[in-house]
């Protein structure tokens, strides 16, 4: 049954970002499951399982410099001007397996990696060494080392067992080293919201594309793709739809498969060319209605095919803005990334506001001060670009000075 709630008692960006939460609930609960995905496709995901070492590393002891790898007490004396002879038994390379024991008066040659032989308790560093053509047999130490020097242990690095990354890590390069090094070739992660985006218009033109009176270039779906990129998402595909509702509806159907959300953009308010909301309202949890926001007032959310679809207003500003303030922070709790937390800030200008609204104004942020770039209006996508943050004026302010504190909402 569909939802037609009184549009004179408009909720709050909070009441309807709860409403949104309890829509995409579906969403939400396929995204609280583990997918084990290759090392090479887990950049940006959240790890939803510990990675825990199952080996001690390094996995042997090996050389950490190119040396000789000797017993210290053979060379407990040696210093440049009294120099250890000491008998070259070999030479072993990083990936070679063990090489000859070394006994009493002995060295083998060691790259940076290798395993150092049995017998052997240090390493001296090549640079603490002389050889000559005379004496190829032989190296001559000119330093001292105590046992343990310039060696790698088992477990020096991690011990089996040891948390290597906690569970909720945004991975990161450093992250999949890590696990490689650990000899994972996977990790379990939270799987990627599966969103489309459609941009309804009759007037909407791909950038590149010429114009002809009336039209305009369109940008919404490049904006959202990229916001929902950025906020862990995975978008299957973006299309742009025109009014008819026949063109709409096999829009729709387009994109629905394979989705666990359709983002719709603009046809959303109450006039009479409104695709969106004339084939979307009246559907099993449909709610076409304003919320008390500016920029971004006309909002609706309904389904398709049993998929949620959440219907953002169309012009860009707005689109944005409502991303930013309504679905942002329910996708980032769908894949468990850390929220986006306001901050405070002081005006660099008055400002005025519509009463009754929570009116965010598009401003740049510099050094703790927030300067708007524009007005109210949801058409003016120039200054959207010079802004970073959403200066959050409360619906029952109309007017601060400059030099006042507010809370500022990173884009």
């Amino acid at each position: 049954m569909s939802s037609h709630p009184d549009t004179s008692v408009r909720p709050t960006p909070g009441q309807y970002r709860d409403l949104l939460r309890d829509h995409l609930a579906p969403m939400l609960e396929r995204a609280a499951r583990s997918t084990h995905l290759p090392l090479s496709a887990c950049t940006d995901s959240v790890l939803s399982v510990d990675l825990r070492a199952s080996v001690d590393l390094p996995l042997f002891v090996n050389s950490q410099m190119d040396g000789y790898a000797v017993r210290s007490a053979d060379v407990a004396g040696a210093g440049p001007d009294s120099p250890v002879r000491l008998e070259v038994v070999g030479t072993v390379l990083a990936g070679d397996g063990a090489g000859p024991d070394v006994d009493d008066d002995e060295a083998c040659k060691v790259m940076t990696g290798a395993p150092v032989p049995e017998g052997a308790d240090c390493v001296i560093p090549v640079e603490d060494t002389r050889v000559s053509d005379a004496d190829p047999a032989g190296v001559l130490v000119t330093a001292p080392r105590s046992p343990g020097e310039f060696l790698r242990r088992p477990g020096d690095d991690v011990r089996a067992g040891d948390v290597v990354v906690p569970a909720g890590t945004r991975l990161a390069a450093r992250h999949l080293a890590a696990a490689a090094s650990l000899g994972e070739s996977g990790l379990d992660v939270r799987p990627r919201p599966r969103v489309a985006v459609v941009a309804t218009g009759s007037e909407l033109v791909p950038p590149g594309r010429p114009l002809r009176p009336g039209q305009i270039w369109e940008s919404n779906t490049v904006t959202l793709a990229a916001a929902l990129k950025a906020s862990g998402c995975e978008v299957t595909t973006t299309v742009t739809s025109g009014d008819a509702r026949e063109e709409f509806t096999a829009a729709l159907e387009g994109v629905v498969g394979g989705a666990d959300l359709v983002i719709t953009v603009g046809a959303v308010s109450m006039g009479d060319a409104e695709v969106v909301r004339q084939v979307l309202d009246g559907r099993e949890g449909s709610r076409f209605a304003p919320i008390a926001m500016q920029p971004g007032g006309p909002q609706g959310m309904s389904t398709w095919r049993d998929v949620p679809v959440v219907c953002l207003p169309g012009n860009p500003v707005s689109a944005m803005v409502s991303f930013t303030v309504l679905l942002r922070p329910v996708i980032l709790e769908a894949v468990g990334r850390t929220p986006v937390r306001p901050a405070r800030a002081v005006l660099a200008r008055d400002v005025t506001s519509p009463a009754g609204r929570v009116q965010y104004v598009r401003a740049a942020l510099r050094g703790g001060t927030a300067d708007p770039v524009s007005g109210p209006g949801s058409h003016l996508v120039a200054s959207m670009a010079r802004a970073d943050v959403l200066v959050e004026i409360p619906a029952d302010v109309t007017e601060l000075p400059a030099g006042a504190e507010v809370d500022v909402l990173p884009l």
